[in-house]
């Protein structure tokens, strides 16, 4: 499972022009799953996501976590997370999960965040959404299940 989470001074999600989702201060996660996540995974980027220091405290430094400043978290679905570029110039979704199984882990990752004292916002899975953001800083991390 992989999140690309960004530092927000506001996120929203739309669909068919009907803003679906809205935070203000918080982190924007796009979240991606692959064939081989399971819920572990699910829960292991939630408890990252809510405990990762990447607010600034009083001396500038990035020492805050998202519970900390009192932020929420605005998680989108994006099965291209797992677009594979390496062959020809259109990308290749094999590694992105069916539906069904990424819809679950999806939701399990949201639940879990909530269970860790965030509001939680989300897209709606599987249509297609236009998502906007002002990035704070800008601040981008990618967190990979696989990879931590």
């Amino acid at each position: 499972m992989k999140v690309v989470i960004q530092r927000c001074k506001n996120a929203q999600v739309s669909v068919n022009e009907e803003i679906v989702g809205s935070i203000g201060q918080g982190l924007m996660v796009l979240v991606g799953v692959t064939h081989e996540d399971e819920e572990k995974d699910a829960k292991f980027l939630a408890d990252k996501v809510a405990g990762l220091r990447i607010f600034e405290d009083e001396q500038d430094k990035m020492n805050l976590s998202v519970l900390d400043v009192g932020g929420a978290v605005l998680s989108v679905s994006q099965f291209t997370l797992y677009g594979d570029c390496r062959k020809g110039k259109r990308p290749s979704f094999m590694a992105a999960a069916r539906p069904e199984q990424a819809e679950k882990l999806y939701d399990v990752f949201n639940r879990e965040l909530a269970a860790n004292g965030l509001h939680v916002e989300t897209g709606v899975f599987g249509a297609m959404m236009d998502v906007s953001l002002t990035n704070w800083g800008p601040v981008t991390i990618i967190v990979d299940s696989r990879n931590s």
